[in-house]
This record gives C-alpha cells, sequence and structure tokens, in this order.
C-alpha cells in the first residue's frame, strides 16, 4: 500500500500550487489525498504576474476533486502533508480541525511541504517559531513576527520543513520535499 500524503486545500488554491504536488507524488508512486473544509468541488485559482500590476493577478483555475473533509481526517494515516498557496490558507485555517491536522504533523516530525502563502497554516498556530521557512515574499513580517526566521527560497528545509516562495519555485521545491519524504519514510522502515 502507497504512503498517503495529505494535501490542504480549499476554494482559491493555487492552480500550480495544488496540481503540481499531486501530480508529481503520484508519478512516485504515493496516494495524494485531497482534504478540505467541504466535500464540494475546489475551484483552484490562477495567480501570474503581469506589466503594469504591482501584485500579482488572479483567473479562475481548474476544478479539484475532494478526497477526504477535514473532520474526516485522521493524521495518523499520513506521512506528511503539503500546504499549497493562494488564498485558500487564509480562511482554512478558520476551519476548526485545520489546526489539529496540521499540529499533527509538526508535532510528530512528519514532512511538511509549504508553498507560497502556504506558511500562513501552521503561522497562524504559532507552529513555525524558531523555525527558518520560505514564503511569497510579502509574507516576510508576518512570519518574523510570527517568530520564525525568513529566508526567500526556491527550496528551504528545516528539518522536515520545505518551503518555497511560490509556483515558480515548484521543480527545487519538489526534488527538496521528495528527498525529505523519501529519507523519512526510509528512517521509519529501518525502525519498524
Amino acid at each position: 500500500m502507497p504512503a498517503k500524503v495529505l494535501i490542504l486545500a480549499g476554494d482559491a488554491a493555487e492552480d500550480l500550487d495544488a496540481m503540481y504536488p499531486i501530480f508529481r507524488l503520484r508519478e512516485a508512486g504515493y496516494d495524494a489525498v485531497v482534504a478540505s473544509p467541504t466535500s464540494k468541488l475546489i475551484k483552484l485559482v490562477v495567480h501570474d504576474f503581469e506589466d503594469g500590476w504591482d501584485a500579482y493577478t488572479e483567473r479562475p483555475g481548474r476544478h479539484l476533486p475532494v478526497d477526504v473533509t477535514f473532520a474526516d481526517v485522521r493524521p495518523e494515516d499520513y506521512a506528511a502533508i503539503v500546504i499549497p498557496g493562494g488564498r485558500a490558507p487564509e480562511w482554512i485555517r478558520l476551519d476548526p480541525d485545520c489546526e489539529r491536522i496540521t499540529r499533527h504533523f509538526f508535532d510528530e516530525d512528519k514532512p511538511i511541504g509549504l508553498i507560497c502563502h502556504g506558511t500562513q497554516v501552521p503561522q497562524a498556530f504559532g507552529l513555525l517559531s524558531g523555525r527558518t521557512t520560505s514564503g511569497y515574499p510579502p509574507l516576510e513580517s508576518d512570519i518574523v513576527n510570527s517568530g520564525a526566521i525568513y529566508r526567500a527560497g526556491k527550496d528551504v528545509v528545516d528539518g522536515k520543513i520545505v518551503s518555497c516562495t511560490g509556483w515558480p519555485d515548484l521543480p527545487e521545491w519538489s526534488r527538496a520535499f521528495m528527498a525529505v519524504l523519501e529519507a523519512h519514510l526510509e528512517s521509519e522502515a529501518s525502525r519498524g
């Protein structure tokens, strides 16, 4: 049975931040399981950069089926977690089960993938304090104010946390996350 990796998402998750890791994990033989506050189809968004804009732009993206609701997630069944960016992190963290799920991966020292705005979820629960993380650059002051060390990068690794600034970094982030995940699973297998 393949190891399961939980993807925490919701409406307005960034399309590439969600789809790239899901496909990469499935390509490598893992079971990428999408969790959301509700079981309805998630509406992803596409963020891009255009001349004349000081901020990124947003357009509708793909639809993403949900495998399990946050309320039904048993985090102990998963080897790792990935939290895509976009606008979803700012509101999924309000779901009462989001903290329970996220905290499990930090408490159990399992691999944690944070992409772009995905840092907002563990940051909201005080889980990044003392850790080094990347994230979308305008979040730097929020990350620092939460007690974390901000380092812009494509593949920032702190223990089993792998983070990046955004979707342009996904190839580097993916290589680093897969290496951390595989090392974790090898270590678990040798113990058990």
